[in-house]
């Protein structure tokens, strides 16, 4: 038996990164094979850091953005366009747009999405703090950058309608045929709102 083999203590550590999004059973045994191998580069200084050993290290800017931490290394940023706040459900979607160079605004963390399934409701969110952030006279656009998902789709319907005594515009991402996307592989879901947000060729 593998766990036999590897043994209970370097097993829970695959399970524990089998957890992790995108990793499987499989991956996640490499994985825990290069962290042990390379303990010294790679499990130790990770350890520490995410353990807060170097709380003033200038290059945890992206761990204090994750953990919630105000102001995040993108916002202090002089050239971001201050007008525009893209609101994104967790550091990972942050991320993502910062790779794509999709926008130059400002963002909000909401650490989540509304789902009543798993217990997550509006006070487990930052949508208090957008609010006001979107009352500040400088805001002119709120994007709501949230999955396609129901939880992602209720929790931007939520926001809009608190946000409709602002002096804002809100605005969401287009649904719809991703760039290299070929019909027939794509869902009905996803056909039926590109179809509905046609635009003129």
């Amino acid at each position: 038996m593998p766990a036999a083999v590897a043994g209970p203590e370097i097993e829970r550590l695959i399970q524990l990164l089998a957890r992790l999004p995108g990793l499987g059973p499989r991956s996640a045994r490499r994985a825990a094979l290069q962290l042990i191998k390379k303990r010294e580069a790679l499990m130790m200084p990770a350890f520490r850091r995410l353990a807060g050993g170097d709380r003033q290290d200038p290059g945890l800017q992206d761990l204090r953005q994750y953990r919630h931490q105000s102001p995040c290394t993108v916002c202090t940023d002089p050239r971001r366009d201050g007008t525009i706040i893209v609101v994104v459900a967790d550091v990972a979607d942050l991320w993502a747009l910062e790779r794509a160079n999709a926008t130059n605004g400002l963002y909000h963390v909401l650490g989540a999405t509304l789902s009543p399934l798993d217990g997550v409701g509006p006070q487990d969110l930052t949508i208090d703090a957008l609010v006001a952030r979107a009352h500040d006279p400088k805001v002119s656009e709120i994007i709501l950058a949230l999955n396609a998902t129901v939880d992602g789709q209720t929790t931007a319907h939520y926001i809009t309608d608190l946000l409709q005594e602002a002096n804002v515009r809100v605005t969401r991402l287009a649904h719809g045929v991703p760039v290299g996307g070929e019909l027939d592989y794509l869902d009905e879901g996803t056909l039926s709102a590109a179809m509905r947000q046609r635009t003129l060729f």
